[in-house]
């Protein structure tokens, strides 16, 4: 019986329901044995807060300062990309892809998904109440709405410790 080739794209952050997820897509979605899965690891990296063009004491920011906060972002990025392949580390027929997108996270996965051909988008859920989910706006509700590939959505249990892939 030949095996499906699938490509599963999972949405990374730098939170425990993230790290959360993805352990639960390793343990329940990813097929190791004979497997032609690839796993496509997406982080984005949010675009720029626009400020205006004075910080709060009247001064305009400097470029260095712009060039600190752009070096911390693709700080983050790095730092999350790696901790998310290591929890990958254990498989062995399966692809790890990487990606680092810059913009809002809710077009960019959608985006992502659509171009790369992934058969399912892996993303947590934040849990955010009412008053947060209306202000941030809801990633995982927006994608499971604008995909056109399953979404499956995966919200951490409060008593779990996010990195367990057990």
């Amino acid at each position: 019986m030949a095996t499906k080739e699938r490509k599963i794209l999972v949405a990374v952050d730098e939170g425990e329901e993230s790290a959360y997820a993805l352990s639960w897509c390793l343990n329940n979605v990813v097929a190791e044995i004979n497997s032609k899965d690839t796993l496509v690891l997406l982080y984005v990296i949010p675009p720029h807060v626009v400020y205006s063009a004075l910080d709060g004491t009247g001064y305009l920011f400097s470029q260095d300062i712009i060039t600190s906060m752009d070096k911390y972002r693709k700080d983050v990025a790095e730092t999350v990309i790696e901790k998310t392949k290591k929890l990958c580390k254990h498989l062995q027929d399966v692809k790890v892809e990487t990606r680092v997108e810059v913009g809002d996270p809710r077009d960019v996965i959608c985006n992502v998904a659509e171009k790369t051909s992934v058969d399912m988008v892996v993303l947590d859920s934040h849990g955010y109440g009412l008053i947060k989910r209306a202000f941030l706006g809801s990633v995982s509700n927006h994608c499971a709405q604008n995909c056109k590939c399953p979404v499956l959505i995966v919200k951490r249990p409060k008593n779990v410790a996010a990195t367990s892939t057990t």
